[in-house]
């Protein structure tokens, strides 16, 4: 495995790059309400990276068809934008990312339609919780384990499981980059944080068992059991101290 370590100039130019994936999903949560197709969200994306002059991460990515993923309740990542109608109550996670000058940054939100219950709104509260808890851990000297470990004992302390067939990751110049940063693991194990390394950690916290399947159009990733999902992602480096987050500015 070969980390890349950022020089202080490309970490500007992601830095640069965060700042427009946060613009654009503080844009989307403002205009989510019921009755809105999903379509809509990623038509402002596009027109939102148009107006700060960044590119799109996703489309195009692998054939994915469009600039913003939309999973709604049991649907947990890479769900595809399109006549799905958002109805009050649902939990809605959207995932962005932006490419600036040559480097990526990439970020997740989860948010209620209207009114959502009680449990919605803990699980939302938890899945933050646990990316918050995550970044705490990201500081030179530590492991790479010590993130992932600090976001399942949030997570399952709090009774919600953490999806384990996909994760964080290295980035940079590009999107998927070394390493791969599971939502578990053990303390004090794997690579060892140095500054200048670029991370987008991103939980998914599920209200039922951990296991997942592959939708009919082979994107969307929901949940094996049809209980509720969550995620939350930020793109940031590691510094001399606690980490910087590059996509901060995110939650509307």
């Amino acid at each position: 495995m070969s980390i890349t370590i950022k020089s202080g100039q490309e970490t500007a130019v992601m830095r640069q790059a965060g700042k427009v994936v946060a613009a654009v999903l503080k844009k989307l949560q403002q205009e989510v309400k019921p009755g809105m197709r999903t379509r809509t969200l990623d038509d402002i994306a596009e027109n939102e990276l148009k107006k700060l002059g960044a590119e799109s991460s996703f489309k195009g990515y692998r054939g994915f068809p469009a600039s913003l993923c939309t999973s709604v309740n049991d649907e947990i990542v890479h769900g595809i934008p399109g006549d799905r109608v958002l109805r009050e109550g649902d939990v809605l996670s959207l995932d962005f990312g932006a490419i600036y000058q040559g480097f990526q940054a990439d970020a997740a939100v989860t948010v209620g339609v209207g009114r959502i219950s009680a449990a919605a709104r803990k699980l939302i509260e938890a899945t933050r919780g646990s990316l918050e808890a995550g970044i705490a851990r990201a500081r030179p000297g530590n492991r790479l384990g010590d993130i992932s470990s600090a976001v399942q004992n949030y997570a399952e302390s709090r009774g919600y499981s953490v999806v384990r067939e996909y994760t964080g990751h290295g980035i940079g110049r590009q999107m998927h980059e070394d390493p791969q940063i599971p939502n578990f693991g053990t303390p004090g194990t794997g690579p060892m944080l140095k500054k200048g390394m670029t991370l987008a950690i991103e939980p998914m916290l599920l209200t039922g068992d951990w296991h997942t399947r592959v939708g009919e159009d082979h994107w969307t990733v929901l949940t094996m059991d049809g209980g509720l999902s969550a995620h939350f992602e930020h793109t940031i480096a590691i510094t001399d101290a606690e980490a910087e987050v590059l996509t901060e500015g995110i939650y509307a």
